[in-house]
């Protein structure tokens, strides 16, 4: 009622429905989730007017590119039958990910290299850039990671303040120190601030209980879940 009345802010709102799922910052394997909310990470500035510049909240991560809707349909069985149908072998919030994302701040760090057998992952694999993460979701399938709340307050795990040697991606041997940011941000603090702005925004404020209804609504189990494409392993 106080979100509807506008009493509480998008944010707070979603951290009060994390809290309420048993989702906390104590559980990486439970860890607050929260929505992948744009989609354009190229543009020299961004328009919140404009929704384009959004994600589809309605749909699964995994689908958000309809190329992969016809695929993930056809995934949609069990060839053994000994476990239930599932459109998604991986999950949108996992232990990996929270540490895939917060890899460059402590005690992440340390639980990722653990994670890893005592080493970091391939350079290509890491959190890199914002804007190659949102295209692997545009291209990959089976990367279905939402997001966590540090994209919305937290500038300081976009840096690799400790200088971690992170290694050197394949492709363009360029060295992963900072996180890229999109074009439309000037710094790690103009990124957070221009992405809660987005959050709160009136695309977002009038589509958000959309991604909520596939996240902790109705469209988690059953056959809601089945029609949205929205069933996980």
């Amino acid at each position: 009622q106080k979100w509807v009345l506008r009493e509480i802010s998008n944010f707070e709102y979603l951290m009060q429905l994390n809290t309420i799922a048993g989702r906390t910052y104590n559980d990486l394997s439970q860890y607050p989730v929260f929505p992948w909310i744009l989609r354009d990470y190229t543009s020299e500035t961004l328009d919140l007017t404009n929704p384009s510049v959004f994600r589809d909240l309605s749909k699964p991560i995994g689908v958000v590119n309809e190329r992969h809707a016809r695929d993930v349909k056809e995934n949609f069985e069990d060839p053994t039958g000994t476990v239930d149908k599932f459109h998604y072998g991986t999950h949108y919030s996992n232990a990996a990910g929270v540490m895939h994302y917060l890899i460059r701040t402590e005690p992440f760090t340390t639980l990722h290299i653990q994670l890893q057998s005592g080493r970091f992952d391939c350079s290509d694999r890491q959190f890199h850039s914002v804007p190659a993460a949102w295209q692997a979701r545009m291209e990959n399938p089976v990367d279905v990671k939402e997001l966590i709340p540090e994209f919305f307050y937290f500038p300081e795990f976009l840096e690799n303040q400790n200088g971690f040697d992170l290694g050197c991606l394949q492709l363009s041997n360029e060295k992963v120190g900072d996180v890229v940011l999109p074009r439309w941000a000037s710094s790690r603090e103009d990124f957070i601030h221009q992405h809660r702005k987005a959050l709160e925004s009136e695309y977002v404020s009038a589509h958000l209980h959309e991604w909520i209804d596939l996240i902790f609504g109705y469209k988690q189990r059953g056959p809601a879940a089945v029609e949205a494409l929205n069933v996980f392993y």
